[in-house]
């Protein structure tokens, strides 16, 4: 029996939240209504949205001794994720955004910055640290140590998803080895050159021999190809105040629904409801809801989806 449902490989940030009424024109002004500092991070928050769900996660990264690192490291004890594998580094900055939040749309805008003294190395990862899990997520970060994490899966027969929203160098030895990929709705073009989504994800897939090749499409819900087949699943409306961590609480529960064994359509319309009820909240883990939540917004949400995927629509 594995000792972990899910280990995680990669970033956590301190965000400082400013939210603003609406975004000025270029050289302008506009005053502030709200500063927050906040944890967040694609992996650390997609393991904290995996613990709210029950399961048992174990985390792997590297935090700053500064202020920002003790608000992430604090934010991550009591939520039940295992810290043993994550290092403290000293002299070192936590990674860092400053994020602006339009109120008027919910939509926000990142600045970030990463130290490289908080770079992880592929020695620093073990053969022990991956196989005690049923499932690795990681991001595209520290490319190398994160190949290295999925080619151990990989011996283990370890499923493997990752959360990638850019081109990395080196990320080529990364995706042999990826079972679920779930990008931003750039990635698969970038990466391909195809310009066309469904062109793009069949390009991958057929490439890379993976089971999941998927994109998320912010306000507009999540397409995916499984089986040569394409599946889409709507976003749901709500009353959105921020969409920081809307992917990183999706990956999350697409975690939990591959854990769990659920069916396609049913993985990403679950993880489309987490990350909605995310975006009901200020900041990357605003409001990771219980699963009871999200089957609640499932049965009685409104959906919003775009008119060029409704024939890989699910059946009724």
């Amino acid at each position: 029996m594995s000792e972990f449902d899910v280990v995680g490989v990669g970033l956590n940030a301190t965000d400082t939240m400013i939210l603003i009424p609406h975004f000025p024109a270029y050289g302008g002004k506009v005053p502030f209504l709200k500063e927050v500092l906040s944890p967040g991070g694609q992996v650390a928050s997609a393991l904290v949205c995996c613990a709210k769900l029950g399961l048992r996660t174990k985390y792997i990264g590297t935090i700053g001794d500064d202020h920002r690192g003790q608000v992430q490291i604090e934010s991550l004890r009591g939520t039940g994720i295992n810290l043993d594998h994550v290092q403290m580094r000293p002299g070192c900055g936590n990674q860092s955004a400053y994020i602006l939040i339009d109120q008027s749309t919910g939509e926000r805008t990142v600045f970030w910055s990463r130290p490289d003294c908080l770079r992880i190395t592929p020695e620093e990862i073990t053969e022990d640290q991956i196989a005690c899990a049923k499932l690795l997520h990681i991001d595209g970060h520290d490319t190398p140590a994160v190949a290295h994490a999925a080619r151990i899966a990989r011996r283990h027969n370890i499923p493997v998803t990752v959360d990638v929203d850019t081109i990395y160098k080196g990320f080529e030895d990364v995706l042999p080895n990826v079972d679920y990929l779930i990008t931003s709705s750039e990635f698969p073009e970038r990466w391909t050159g195809e310009a066309d989504p469904i062109k793009a994800l069949t390009l991958l897939q057929d490439t890379y021999k993976m089971r999941v090749a998927a994109m998320t499409l912010g306000a507009h819900g999540a397409l995916a190809r499984v089986d040569q087949r394409f599946h889409y699943s709507p976003a749901f409306v709500v009353n959105c105040l921020d969409t920081t961590g809307a992917g990183d609480v999706f990956h999350g529960a697409f975690c939990y629904a591959a854990v769990k064994g659920f069916p396609i359509e049913e993985a990403l319309e679950f993880s489309n409801a987490m990350a909605a009820l995310n975006c009901t909240a200020l900041g990357a883990r605003g409001r990771i809801g219980a699963e009871v939540e999200a089957r609640e917004l499932i049965r009685r949400g409104e959906r919003r989806h775009r008119p060029e995927f409704a024939q890989y629509l699910p059946r009724t």
